[in-house]
């Protein structure tokens, strides 16, 4: 379990700081989409469950509406906008998949 739990905890650390490096230099090809949304999967899987699925999902779901929404606000700002919509890449897919785990938590009671 706690090899499963640091998979998770590098996941997430990886996937913020490859979010903030594409946003800041622009990297906006299918890989690195792709390579973020993976990440934002290992997330979900790995790092969040139990009591802290409540929490993730409040957290995780207004990091969404605001990157989304930020990142196309402020997507003429100079790095800010592109740093926000790769943020949003990566919360999403983890997001959903803890959405996910928590609908089936609630359907096993």
């Amino acid at each position: 379990m706690a090899k499963k739990n640091l998979i998770g905890a590098w996941a997430f650390l990886i996937g913020v700081i490859l979010a903030i490096i594409v946003g800041l230099i622009g990297l906006t090809s299918n890989v690195w989409i792709i390579i973020l949304v993976i990440l934002g999967l290992v997330i979900g899987l790995l790092n969040i469950g139990g009591a802290e699925l409540k929490d993730f999902m409040i957290a995780g779901t207004v990091l969404v509406i605001v990157s989304a929404l930020g990142g196309q606000t402020l997507l003429g700002v100079k790095y800010i906008g592109s740093m926000l919509q790769a943020l949003a890449v990566l919360f999403v897919p983890a997001t959903i998949v803890v959405a996910l785990k928590s609908v089936f938590a609630l359907a096993k009671r």
